[in-house]
């Protein structure tokens, strides 16, 4: 394969995110926020921003696949600006920061493990609410761990994710100007 047939070649590359929340103590409650849905009556989780596991996973796997830090090279707790940050505006801004370095995103796959949010009812409203932030499709998932582990016991969320980027090709260069 010649020069110019390799560089036409778009290669895609993958990357894996994992994030993983506590419950907030009972004499501190927080709300939940989760695949970027407010959960009315539920346990929130503690975290340095809102602590959205769905949301935070699908950042770190963008970051993953281009080999550009993760979630606490760009919004660690030495950002005091993103304390608190929503999730969704976490993945916006990841989305954001991966198109200025050169990629696109294919898609993102994110699947969280709890015992509680009954997810169902409100998947596609998640994946309507992520895939804007993102600007591109996230699909979400739920399980449960059987009541093994930190999650089956109810101690907390995490979640895990894929995402799919491709690097964008350079424009051709002209010497016609």
């Amino acid at each position: 394969m010649g020069a110019s047939n390799s560089a036409a070649m778009i290669l895609p590359r993958t990357g894996i995110g994992v994030d993983v929340h506590a419950y907030a103590p009972e004499n501190d409650p927080q709300p939940l926020w989760l695949g970027g849905l407010f959960w009315e009556g539920e346990r929130g989780l503690s975290g340095h921003s809102d602590g959205d596991c769905v949301a935070h996973a699908a950042a770190d796997a963008l970051f993953s696949a281009c080999g550009i830090g993760d979630l606490g090279t760009h919004f660690g707790t030495d950002r005091p600006e993103f304390a608190g940050a929503s999730g969704v505006k976490l993945l916006g801004e990841a989305a954001r920061i991966v198109r200025a370095a050169g990629f696109e995103i294919g898609n993102v796959a994110v699947q969280f493990v709890a015992n509680r949010p009954k997810f169902g009812p409100r998947r596609e409203e998640s994946q309507r609410v992520l895939s804007a932030a993102a600007g591109a499709s996230v699909s979400v998932t739920a399980t449960t761990s059987d009541g093994l582990g930190f999650t089956g016991r109810g101690e907390g969320i995490s979640a895990v994710a894929t995402a799919l980027v491709y690097a964008v090709p350079a424009a051709p260069h002209s010497d016609n100007a």
